[in-house]
């Protein structure tokens, strides 16, 4: 970097630092709405000063965390420094503005904890680490992955743990290195949302959710285990307008969330009982008779017996008793909802985080259709769709090397390790289950992992059971950690190499939950000595040919323009409506829908090619056949454990940035009045939440928006801070997920610990 540069940077980031961050944060959290006019307009006169669009270059960007918003960003550079960026007007659902943790992306880029080298841990965990040059670390890999293809006669001992972390479509390019080595070990699955998932692909075929904009027509929301509020903000507008047509929002959550707090109607079941409050409300529909006959006549399947099941199994005052909802409130909800036209359920992801989460989708999806809301424009039981992800996925799809061995014929995920046999043998992948990676860790004995390639997550922090992955890390003789910042992860690396940021690359990204697509440029030249994804792996490339010649397949081309160009096809142009990739250059471009219903033909993608309350998909998957209610799981502590997502962090990305610290400098475990004074605990005491996994010491807020007898921690993580939530959640599977994703989900708000004094 020249002098210059560095000078103009270190002048934005200590001069200016204060007003800026000040200004940044106030209108992130939307503080400049609540202050008086006579302070705000000299503020805002000063900002205008600051940020003058006619004096910086103007990128396109889209955020690449996993978010149901996606955000399309505009980029304001100055002598090659990230100044400012903000949403990206163009786009009808970013319209503009960005979240809390938006806005502090320019913070990620010159953060001065960012990892800046590659570096060599001297003992594990010890912090003893030392710089190294790039060809020595990527030599040090490549020797590794070398001896253990000699030792084993394959590479089954070589993982891949890599999921959403750092989304874009380039991004694949971490499989695709993984593939042109040979068949290695993945860990499959999903922590997200598969439950979910599952449960909408045997009710209606696939996973598919209306355009979130159409919530404008909606006559009756309801939000059923999330919090936009604090999760997708830029969806809020869309229920604001339809509040202000006449449209009611009802929550349905066991804490009370800001989302909670702007509802016409707040509703707090017992955790893990929401089918029974979805099948309750659907008794009470057949017994008034407001079910919509021609869907379930002419758009469905299995109602009679869905019927049945609900007369002879389910009452209002069963349900009643189950979620600690009234039957009086249960009847209430149940017909406002059936004669709103639309009415539409938007299914949070928190909520299918339980043993029992699928089945209670399946419920919800249920009472959706019966009401004939399902094609509606304004309808539609909510969840996410894969619609817009139609690319090459040039960077993911890598042939093997000649000559490599695997798991013979497809075989199974865990186990029958068969090697050798004739030349037309078919060889796969090994695949762990994502949210038992320890267990299947250790359970390995003659086929052992030996080496760990982690990209795009930070399981010490997001797994389940942090001391089984702990003593399933110190198993593995040789971690490496691709990443922007030292997690808790890289704390347990040998190796780390340092990732570019947003701004620093070539990708496209999509959302799962809005219809738009954004490019994202490269706004500055990579700071410090950060690589892409597929710049390591065309290094890795060379370095293991050079080594062992055709050991390798990934192409040496290192330009993320060129990779991200190849992404693109005549169907993609198509749904967008553009001529080539350069058309985003203008601003994000959204599908081309027929309608923003999803379903709005009718025809389902299921077996019998109907909406399916009798799913024989589903028995044949271990699973009752009807949306039929599973209990919640048992008790293992006296109190419950619900560990949400915060509004000033992303799962562990964001909060340990200073900018966050101002603003929530600490995390806090938040308790009912009533069981603290049980406990003898006060507002702001020391405490420990402890169960037989393990214990988390932090301070508590008491608080009536959480129930008595539940426990609430916002996941996240604190730079310089013991603090994680994972140490006393176990990984106990959600009831489905295996079938789409390749493993069940996991019920992590579906556990249980013990609270006292510190």
């Amino acid at each position: 970097m020249d002098k210059l540069k560095q000078k103009k940077m270190e002048k934005t980031l200590s001069c200016n630092s204060s007003r800026r961050r000040f200004l940044q944060g106030l209108l992130a959290t939307g503080a400049l709405a609540t202050m008086p006019i006579g302070l705000l307009q000299p503020m805002l006169a000063e900002a205008k000063e600051l940020f003058s669009d006619a004096d910086y270059q103007i990128f396109r960007n889209a955020c690449p965390r996993n978010c149901f918003d996606s955000c399309s960003l505009k980029t304001f550079v100055k002598d090659g420094v990230v100044e400012f960026v903000e949403g990206s007007p163009e786009s009808t659902y970013t319209a503009g503005g960005l979240c809390v943790k938006g806005y502090s992306y320019p913070r990620r880029v010159y953060s001065p904890d960012r990892i800046k080298y590659p570096m060599v841990q001297v003992g594990r965990g010890s912090g003893n680490w030392k710089r190294v040059s790039w060809e020595e670390a990527i030599d040090r890999i490549a020797q590794k992955i070398l001896k253990i293809k000699e030792l084993d006669g394959n590479l089954l001992g070589l993982g891949l743990d890599k999921y959403s972390g750092n989304f874009g479509i380039t991004h694949y390019g971490v499989e695709g290195m993984m593939s042109s080595l040979g068949y290695t070990t993945r860990f499959a699955g999903t922590p997200c949302w598969p439950a979910g998932i599952d449960a909408q692909n045997y009710d209606m075929g696939d996973m598919w959710t209306n355009d979130p904009e159409d919530m404008v027509k909606s006559k009756y929301i309801i939000v059923w285990g999330g919090n936009p509020a604090w999760c997708s903000v830029h969806s809020m507008k869309y229920i604001y307008e339809a509040r202000r047509k006449g449209a009611k929002l009802v929550v349905i959550d066991p804490v009370l969330t800001q989302t909670a707090a702007k509802a016409d109607l707040y509703i707090r079941p017992h955790t893990s009982t929401d089918g029974a409050l979805a099948l309750g409300m659907a008794r009470h529909l057949i017994d008034k008779g407001m079910v919509d006959q021609e869907f379930v006549s002419k758009h469905a399947v299995g109602f009679d017996a869905f019927k049945k099941y609900l007369k002879e199994k389910v009452s209002v005052e069963w349900a009643a008793a189950e979620t600690g909802v009234s039957a009086a409130m249960i009847r209430h909800l149940a017909e406002e909802f059936a004669t709103a036209d639309p009415a539409t359920i938007w299914i949070g992801y928190g909520m299918q985080r339980h043993a029992n989460g699928g089945s209670m989708v399946r419920a919800i999806d249920a009472l959706v259709a019966m009401t004939g809301n399902i094609g509606k424009e304004g309808g539609g039981a909510r969840y996410g769709h894969l619609r817009t992800w139609g690319f090459n996925y040039n960077a993911m799809v890598m042939s093997p090397p000649e000559g490599s061995k695997g798991i013979v014929g497809g075989g199974p995920a865990k186990g029958d390790f068969h090697f050798g046999g004739d030349e037309a043998t078919t060889y796969s992948n090994r695949n762990f289950n994502m949210n038992q990676a320890a267990r299947d860790i250790l359970a390995q004995k003659e086929s052992p992992l030996r080496m760990l390639w982690v990209a795009c997550r930070n399981p010490m922090s997001q797994n389940q059971n942090t001391a089984l992955m702990k003593k399933a890390y110190d198993s593995i003789e040789a971690v490496v950690v691709v990443d922007q910042f030292f997690t808790k992860t890289v704390e347990q690396a040998d190796i780390v190499l340092p990732h570019t940021t947003l701004f620093e690359e070539y990708n496209v990204n999509v959302g799962y939950w809005h219809y738009w697509m954004a490019l994202n440029e490269q706004a500055i030249k990579p700071m410090y000595e950060a690589k892409s994804d597929v710049q390591i792996a065309a290094l890795l490339s060379a370095r293991m040919n050079k080594l062992a010649p055709g050991s390798c397949t990934f192409p040496l081309e290192t330009d993320t323009r060129v990779w991200m160009e190849k992404e693109f096809n005549q169907g993609i142009h198509d749904l967008f409506g553009i001529k080539s990739w350069k058309d985003l250059k203008k601003g994000p471009k959204k599908a081309k829908l027929a309608s923003s219903a999803s379903w709005h033909d009718r025809k389902f993608k299921t077996p019998s090619g109907k909406y399916e309350f009798f799913s024989s998909l589903a028995a044949e998957h271990g699973h009752a056949a009807l949306p039929e209610y599973r209990p919640k799981r048992a008790a293992t502590a006296p109190l419950r454990v619900i560990t949400p997502h915060s509004k000033f962090s992303l799962h562990s990305q964001f909060q340990n940035l200073d900018y966050m610290a101002d603003f929530n400098p600490e995390p806090f475990v938040y308790v009912h009045p009533t069981t603290a004074a049980a406990k003898g605990i006060a507002d702001g005491q020391q405490v420990r939440v402890f169960n037989s996994l393990g214990e988390v010491r932090l301070k508590a807020r008491l608080t009536g928006n959480v129930p008595t007898q539940v426990l609430v921690m916002y996941e996240q993580w604190f730079k310089d801070s013991n603090f994680l939530v994972q140490k006393i959640i176990d990984d106990t599977p959600a009831d489905m997920g295996a079938y789409k994703t390749g493993a069940p989900g996991t019920a992590v708000h579906d556990q249980f610990a013990d609270i006292e004094k510190a």
